[in-house]
């Protein structure tokens, strides 16, 4: 998941350099139309060093991408595994096999946006408060209780572990607006 509409503008909080290393990050992952990103990932099984290899990997490429959440299909692994960060100063979050366990009643409507679709910002309404379950790398129990922004960010991620897009999520006109922007960024 993007960090917001600032990035793709260019916005003048980020340098030249900046933007160019984000644009060689985003260029590593998987872009919308690759069907990877519609295919379901498979359970984590094994929690070893290449695990935790690719957690890192996944963490550079999403914090270079200026990004917030990454999941493995993003990187071409079906593996149900993600990585996200809520804030710049907090530890890299990974969760392998995630799944939510409790939605709050009350939803929220937020632009999301999305690194395999870059440039791209959609309304999408989602439960605002989340709690996941899975396992750390070592293959021990997670819980993560989230809400706001940051419940969006995990639902984002887990969607992309079950091939669903944001596009999936929007209203009609959101979804059609965004395509017609997707075919004119491709010619």
């Amino acid at each position: 998941m993007s960090e917001d509409h600032q990035v793709d503008e260019g916005a003048e909080r980020y340098s030249p350099e900046r933007l160019a290393r984000r644009r060689a990050a985003v260029s590593q992952l998987r872009q919308w139309g690759d069907p990877v990103l519609r295919s379901v990932a498979s359970p984590v099984t094994r929690f070893d060093g290449e695990l935790a290899d690719l957690a890192g990997r996944m963490g550079v490429l999403m914090d270079e991408a200026i990004g917030v959440g990454l999941a493995g299909p993003q990187v071409g692994v079906l593996k149900r595994l993600f990585v996200y960060r809520f804030a710049d100063e907090e530890a890299l979050g990974v969760l392998a096999n995630p799944e939510v366990v409790r939605s709050g009643e009350e939803t929220q409507t937020l632009e999301e946006g999305c690194l395999s679709i870059d440039g791209i910002h959609v309304p999408v309404e989602r439960p605002a408060l989340v709690e996941v379950r899975g396992v750390d790398l070592d293959g021990h129990p997670v819980t993560v209780v989230a809400e706001g922004p940051n419940a969006t960010v995990l639902q984002h991620e887990l969607d992309h572990l079950d091939g669903v897009l944001m596009l999936d999520r929007t209203d009609k006109p959101s979804r059609q607006a965004a395509l017609r922007q997707l075919r004119e960024l491709a010619r």
